[in-house]
This record gives C-alpha cells, sequence and structure tokens, in this order.
C-alpha cells in the first residue's frame, strides 16, 4: 500500500460517515431571518424584531463576501447534525471543531463534488466565517445582546502535488455549539430539505417545521409575518405572489400548503403535515391502550384488595375452643 493510501486510510477514522445521519437543526435559527435568500451577493443588512420587541435579529455582510446563504447554512445542519450523532453515541466530550474531507461533506449535503463545486465550498465558508450576527436570543435581560459569526474557524487541506481538496476542519462559534448541545434545542428534518432549489422554500419548511411540527390541525400564519420571518428583499405584493406559486406546486416535504383567511381577513397560509391525521389516530390508539391498561390495573389493585379482606374474616381466631 502507497503511503498516500495509507495516510488516506488513517485520516478516514477521523471522518464522520453520512450515510443514515439524520439531519438537525437549531430551533432558535429555523424560525427567524439568519441568512440570504439568495445565491446573490447581499450587502444590505437582515433587520428582524419580534411583535412583542422582545427577540430582534440583525445580520450584516462583509463586503468582500456578502451574508451567508441558506445553502451555506447547510453545512451548519451538518455540523449540528454530526455532533448530534456522537452525542446519541455516548461521546461525553462533544467537539466545537469537526473533521472530515471536502468530498464527504459535499456528498452529505447533496451538492456537486466537481471543481465548482469545490468553489462553492470555500466560498460557503467564506461567508459563514465573516458573517456577523447580533441578537438577544439567549439573553437574560431585554438589552442583552450576543455577537458571533456562524465559524470562528476553517481549514481546507490540499494535496500539495495536484492542488486537489482533502481533508476539511471547521470550528463552530461558541453560540453555535451551545445552541447545538442544548437539551431539546433540535429539530429533525425531512432530507428531502437539500433537494430544495429556492430560497424562500427553504425558509419557509423551516419555519412550518418549527411552528406546525405535527399538530394535528396544523398552523396558520399570516402572510406579512412569514414576510418578516423569512428576510426576504422582495416587497410584500412580490412576496405574495411567489407564496401563490410556492402553494400551487404544493411539493414542500412533509407539509401542506393552503391560503386562508384570518378573523380580521387578512391572507394566510394553512399548514398541515401530511399524516397528521394518521398520527393523530395512532396517537389516540395509544392514549385509549394505556387508560385501559390503567384501569385494568386498578381493577385488579382493587379485586387483591377485596380478596385479602375474605380472607382475613376466613380465618379462624387462635386459642382452644
Amino acid at each position: 500500500m502507497s503511503k498516500r493510501a495509507i495516510r488516506q486510510q488513517e485520516f478516514d477514522l477521523f471522518i464522520p460517515r453520512m450515510s443514515s445521519l439524520p439531519l438537525k437543526d437549531q430551533r432558535e435559527v429555523m424560525e427567524r431571518p439568519f441568512f440570504s435568500l439568495s445565491k446573490r451577493k447581499r450587502l444590505k443588512p437582515i433587520e428582524y424584531t419580534s411583535p412583542d420587541g422582545e427577540v430582534w435579529v440583525h445580520v450584516s455582510a462583509n463586503p468582500a463576501f456578502g451574508i451567508a446563504t441558506i445553502w451555506d447554512a447547510d453545512i451548519l445542519i451538518w455540523a449540528t447534525s454530526r455532533i448530534n450523532q456522537m452525542r446519541e453515541q455516548g461521546v461525553n466530550d462533544l467537539p466545537r471543531t469537526l473533521h472530515t474531507t471536502s468530498y464527504d461533506l459535499l456528498k452529505a449535503i447533496k451538492r456537486d463534488t466537481g471543481g465548482k463545486g469545490y468553489k462553492e465550498l470555500q466560498a460557503a465558508l467564506q461567508r459563514l466565517e465573516a458573517t456577523t450576527i447580533q441578537t438577544s436570543i439567549r439573553g437574560s435581560k431585554r438589552n442583552t445582546k450576543a455577537q458571533f459569526g456562524w465559524l470562528d474557524e476553517w481549514v481546507l487541506e490540499s494535496d500539495p502535488v495536484t492542488g486537489a481538496p482533502k481533508g476539511l476542519s471547521l470550528t463552530l462559534s461558541n453560540w453555535v455549539y451551545e445552541g447545538v448541545i442544548k437539551d431539546r434545542s433540535l429539530l429533525t428534518l425531512h432530507p428531502d430539505y437539500f433537494a430544495l432549489a429556492g430560497g424562500v422554500e427553504r425558509a419557509i419548511y423551516r419555519i412550518a417545521r418549527k411552528h406546525a411540527g405535527d399538530q394535528p390541525g396544523g398552523w396558520t400564519c399570516r402572510v406579512s409575518v412569514l414576510h418578516d420571518k423569512t428576510g426576504s428583499e422582495s416587497p410584500l405584493k412580490q412576496f405574495n405572489y411567489l407564496l401563490k406559486r410556492i402553494v400551487a406546486a404544493n411539493d414542500l416535504p412533509e407539509y401542506d400548503l393552503s391560503f386562508v383567511n384570518t378573523a380580521d381577513n387578512s391572507q394566510a397560509i394553512h399548514f398541515v403535515r401530511r399524516d397528521a391525521a394518521e398520527r393523530a389516530a395512532i396517537k389516540a390508539d395509544l392514549e385509549r391502550l394505556a387508560a385501559d391498561s390503567a384501569r385494568r390495573e386498578r381493577e385488579d389493585a382493587r379485586a387483591l384488595q377485596v380478596d385479602a379482606m375474605f380472607e382475613k374474616r376466613r380465618v379462624p381466631p387462635s386459642g382452644d375452643r
């Protein structure tokens, strides 16, 4: 075996295998506008404030690279999923720095592994490190804010002879890492999420996954609120036109979409999981079985008490007659 093959084999021991890796994303990031929805360089800051004024997000660009896009976020989803997998495997010291290869990462997020794919990967890493985020999320007080980038560092190793990309190391920022390791902070994404081509479609799916979840009755959101939550640069009228196309196609993973009107006649979209009715029926059956089992246990316990009382009465008193 050649030295190069041996070295690659040794390095492979540290490469997280991506087959059957459940996709995970952070709840806090899914429902708010942290990423550009366009592949064009965005320099205009993203500004978001929740209706109650408690949560705000400000995302600004490095002029050389622009704001990280929602496609760049696939790298963060991969990192989140990998750390979560290690936690489920019982790893105690979960790392902020992950090691892989450019090829494996591109394959994992369903990207082209040719020369163009590697160039786009490097550009994505640059944007993830250079984008600056300020937010009140996780602040203990209203005036508390955090500032961070998505990545603290990345190192791309290349072959000294051919220049071909090989090993890749990336270090999550502490804010991102803390969000990953928090209990119950992650949600599972459908594997087809990576196949969504449009930025708005991706943002809407993430919002639906966070809010609609498995609710049997689904979830309704005003179009104007969706516009704010996605951080779309399009005017509301143009955004609404794009939503009509998305609703007509109705091909987001997991969820059916339909236009509805709210009580004040505002236009809204209703999201409901396609298997929500079936899931609700299964849940009802499980609850019924659990109730039946609990009832039988109570009846058995009561019968044992009655039997014990009769048994006590049948025991003759002690002493001679």
